[in-house]
């Protein structure tokens, strides 16, 4: 049984920091800006009661898009349920919640390895590369979404 449903940020943090920050921080250092912001929601993909992939969408406008935009911020999954559709599945969700809410777009900065990923989904890229500290290259990714 597979399931996509709204969860507390703190089930974002395990996989958080396994996955995106190679398991070297302390949970609370997995947070991020705006987890708990009004408005803001975390997604988890359960497969059984495992949960295997999250999500996280922050209000927050990108300068010179105009209306309602949304960040998509620490998604991930874990390495065995990769390349099975989970991620878009999750994302998709989102998009059509985010519908409901009034959001006119999604953003991210999306690092290298995660490029095709936003493509496939309709994404485009908006900047030119840019550094985050310690983790690598990223691009600014856009979605329109009405």
């Amino acid at each position: 049984q597979s399931m996509i449903r709204f969860i507390p940020v703190e089930d974002t943090l395990p996989i958080r920091n396994d996955i995106l920050r190679g398991g070297k921080l302390s949970l609370d250092e997995c947070r991020f800006p705006g987890d708990d912001a009004e408005g803001a929601f975390h997604l988890g993909y359960f497969d059984n009661d495992k949960q295997v992939c999250i999500a996280t969408f922050h209000p927050k406008n990108h300068e010179g898009y105009n209306g309602k935009g949304f960040q998509l911020r620490g998604m991930a999954t874990l390495p065995d349920y990769r390349g099975r559709g989970i991620g878009n599945q999750v994302v998709n969700f989102a998009i059509v919640y985010l519908r409901g809410q009034k959001a006119n777009y999604v953003w991210c900065n999306a690092r290298k390895s995660a490029l095709k990923f936003y493509a496939n989904l309709g994404f485009e890229i908006v900047s030119d590369e840019f550094e985050v500290p310690v983790i690598g290259p990223h691009r600014v990714l856009y979605l329109k979404i009405q």
